[in-house]
């Protein structure tokens, strides 16, 4: 297995379970902000649109026009980059977020597969806020793995509270 076929199925594995999560949990809890956690649903999915895009496309073949026509990531942006949950309160639709998730997470796989070895060690495509963590695009893709698995575990934490325990099939 070379590195494109390993990323592209850990990133398929840490997608599929962010979606496990978000699946479970019902429409009107998205918007619930616990106390103890002060995110909600609907900031962690909206946030791991913009961050996907980010870590997986953005920085590693620049914009893609295709998504932009699809999916308000401006918007997106400035409700779910870098911002407290409260702001993203009734602004967006349990269905629409997961019809972007899905569409983000096709669009993202798709570019880590055409990538070729030798492009996963060039630099990352210049951006206006350079890449907090990653200097190449194996770095920024494989940053986006764990940053998502980091997200699922808050997604776990917030679904724990507000609706179940996920039960991974135990029950």
């Amino acid at each position: 297995m070379n590195q494109i076929e390993l990323l592209t199925r850990q990133t398929e594995s840490a997608y599929e379970w962010a979606d496990k999560l978000i699946e479970t949990i019902p429409d009107e809890q998205w918007d619930t902000i616990p106390e103890v956690i002060e995110s909600s649903i609907t900031w962690q999915v909206g946030h791991l649109i913009i961050s996907y895009y980010y870590h997986t496309i953005m920085v590693t073949v620049g914009h893609q026009m295709d998504i932009l026509q699809q999916i308000p990531i401006k918007d997106y942006s400035q409700l779910f980059h870098n911002t407290s949950s409260h702001q993203s309160v009734g602004k967006t639709k349990p269905e629409d977020l997961k019809k972007h998730l899905k569409l983000m997470e096709q669009k993202s796989i798709s570019i880590i597969q055409s990538l070729s070895l030798d492009e996963l060690e060039k630099p990352l495509v210049p951006t206006p806020m350079p890449h907090p963590i990653a200097k190449t695009r194996f770095e920024a893709i494989d940053w986006n793995i764990k940053h998502t698995m980091w997200h699922c575990g808050q997604l776990g934490i917030v679904k724990r509270i507000v609706h179940e325990r996920y039960d991974f099939g135990l029950k």
